[in-house]
């Protein structure tokens, strides 16, 4: 089943990119959740102006997103936490990047972060997208309190 996306779908695609799934995941979740809508002809041509007509406004997009990434690399990252020894007393998540993000002077949602879940003290990387062109690898450290 070929589909068109309305919004950007976690390991499938991005917004108006055209997809080609089994039927049952389209027609029993994508469409009736509002992420895709079928990729008949009609549908393709008119997705195809829009595309045209918004490409010179994607490059702005595209440019402010490589300014903030440039700053994203600048802030050093460091997160404590209570530990015994290595160990974490509980874990780091997306959410505690975003926080320590937050104070660094840059707002990031947590669900354009992907670290996985941490539990030891050290050095990690995390990956932080911005724009579906622009991806930050972004190194934080865990201290023990």
């Amino acid at each position: 089943m070929e589909l068109i996306l309305r919004q950007d779908v976690q390991n499938l695609g991005f917004k108006d990119d055209v997809v080609n799934v089994k039927n049952g995941y389209g027609r029993n979740f994508l469409i009736p959740q509002g992420f895709a809508h079928l990729a008949t002809s009609s549908a393709k041509k008119v997705l195809a102006e829009n595309l045209k007509q918004r490409a010179h406004k994607e490059a702005k997009v595209v440019a402010d997103a490589k300014a903030v990434a440039e700053a994203l690399k600048a802030i050093e990252i460091k997160i404590s936490a209570k530990a015994g020894g290595e160990k974490l007393f509980g874990s780091i998540t997306n959410i505690d990047i975003a926080a320590a993000l937050a104070k660094g002077g840059q707002e990031i949602d947590r669900k354009f972060i992907t670290s996985g879940i941490v539990k030891r003290t050290g050095k990690y990387n995390a990956s932080v997208r911005l724009h579906r062109d622009v991806i930050v690898d972004l190194p934080y450290e865990i201290i023990a309190e």
